[in-house]
């Protein structure tokens, strides 16, 4: 034993020394100027890790506001919050910028079952945002599986009068499953416009998960032009009821389904966006966004999805104000009001920002979820590109390894333009899918260290940002 204890220790103390050495020569490689900013991200990150304000504030969200769609009352009193919280800051000013949004409501739970082989099985379903009810009685129907749109659309008018069951799941192989998602949404978004065309009673979707459980995922779709005449109920059903109503169907392929929903779509309803901002000290006129989604659907808290994006963008504000950072440029945060069933939130930000003639040189937005931090996704310019990839030596310290072009973020992407840097911030993405859009996306199911770390990761890059960014030029540091 006293042998193993000594291997051990001389295999820490090994493991150590490298580790000391590593950090030693990363220290070396730095500029006098990549040390001061290296100082100063190390410092942001002990402050969101000692004081941070973050998961309090999503403890507040969710557990006082719960699910927040847009139009409903837990939506005006989310707005409510966030000017609260915004002024607890202590903001340089806080606004409300009035939007009209759209109002659907799900109703009374859904039910759904078939019988196959003498057996009633109670299915896991619930409606797809913006999705017509059934009829009082429900819809029961013969059940027709496929695997994409393309495959519905072959059937043609073979699927008049059926149910049409999407049932193509995540590619697991996907190491980023955000592409499995791509890969899988648009039969959840397009597969009742598909199918109504051609007469369907209705479409249940397979949800949009990597795991096999039994919550259904709700999320949005859309009937395009579809004439109103064949709108038809779409619902997704949880990836375990998908798996066995497949299997259901291969033993007894004229078995019947039966579901009812009720809900509605209503008239638009007036809303806000929640903004607030730090005026720059030397060109308050160029403008940094940093923001997150405050709508959330209504069948959990809106935790991962995006509470966590919300109390984020706010901590960057408050890191700055407590470490005393005086941006160059103004950074605002802002609240996004409806991002899940319209952006209506963004694309108004986006036009009064050119009715104005703001000058926004930047962005960066969360709604990827609170785990782990691994890094940003870039959407600007070549000579921005390289710059922010510049950075990862004083990033990836703390875990930011993955900067890389791509996409930002639907409610600051409408902001896109040539001199624009736009910044998504990209957490491990592993366990995202078990909880979006779901019952199961509650305050419990965030760690306040990962929480926090994504605030810290948030405020570091907007600090290099806005002291080498400033004037639609990069500046080497």
């Amino acid at each position: 034993m006293k042998k193993i204890l000594t291997l051990f220790s001389f295999t820490f103390l090994l493991f150590s020394c490298q580790q000391t050495a590593e950090k030693q020569t990363v220290s070396n490689t730095l500029s006098t100027e990549e040390k001061i900013d290296s100082s100063q991200i190390k410092t942001i990150f002990n402050s969101a890790l000692t004081e941070g304000k973050s998961y309090e504030w999503l403890r507040d969200l969710t557990q006082n506001v719960g699910g927040r769609l847009s139009g409903s009352p837990e939506a005006q009193k989310a707005v409510e919050w966030g000017e609260k919280v915004m002024k607890e800051v202590g903001l340089d000013s806080v606004w409300l910028q009035p939007v009209m949004v759209p109002h659907w409501v799900r109703g009374e739970k859904e039910v759904a079952t078939y019988t196959t082989n003498g057996q009633q099985k109670n299915v896991a379903i619930c409606a797809l945002g913006f999705s017509v009810a059934t009829p009082k009685e429900g819809v029961l129907a013969e059940v027709i599986e496929v695997k994409s749109l393309e495959e519905a659309k072959a059937l043609g008018t073979k699927m008049k009068g059926k149910i049409v069951f999407f049932n193509r799941p995540f590619d697991n192989t996907l190491i980023h499953t955000f592409k499995a998602y791509g890969g899988c949404v648009d039969q959840r978004v397009r597969g009742a416009a598909v199918c109504g065309e051609f007469g369907a009673k209705g479409v249940i979707v397979r949800s949009m998960t990597n795991s096999i459980d039994d919550f259904p995922h709700t999320g949005t779709m859309s009937y395009g032009d579809l004439p109103k005449e064949k709108h038809i109920p779409a619902a997704a059903i949880s990836s375990l009821a998908a798996e066995n109503l497949s299997k259901d169907l291969k033993v007894n392929p004229n078995l019947k389904f039966y579901f009812k929903q009720s809900c509605e779509t209503l008239p638009d309803a007036p809303s806000f966006n929640v903004v607030g901002e730090i005026r720059g000290t030397e060109n308050p006129e160029n403008i940094f966004v940093v923001g997150g989604h405050l709508d959330s659907w209504d069948l959990g808290e809106g935790a991962h999805d995006d509470g966590t994006g919300v109390v984020q963008s706010l901590e960057v504000a408050y890191l700055f104000k407590q470490n005393n950072i005086k941006p160059k440029n103004t950074i605002r945060v802002v609240f996004f009001m409806n991002e899940e069933n319209g952006t209506r939130g963004a694309k108004k930000y986006a036009e009064l920002a050119k009715l104005n003639k703001e000058n926004h040189i930047g962005g960066l937005e969360s709604d990827a979820g609170g785990h782990t931090p691994r890094g940003f996704s870039i959407d600007a310019n070549t000579a921005n590109t390289t710059l922010l990839q510049s950075w990862k030596k004083l990033l990836s310290p703390y875990g930011l390894h993955d900067i890389e072009k791509g996409g930002s973020g639907a409610d600051i992407s409408p902001l896109r333009a040539e001199n624009v840097t736009l910044v998504g911030y990209r957490p491990d993405s592993q366990r995202y899918f078990d909880y979006h859009h779901t019952s199961r996306d509650t305050f419990d199911k965030v760690n306040k260290r990962e929480l926090e770390l994504g605030s810290a990761s948030m405020a570091s890059i907007i600090y290099l940002m806005d002291k080498y960014l400033y004037n639609d030029t990069p500046v080497k540091p």
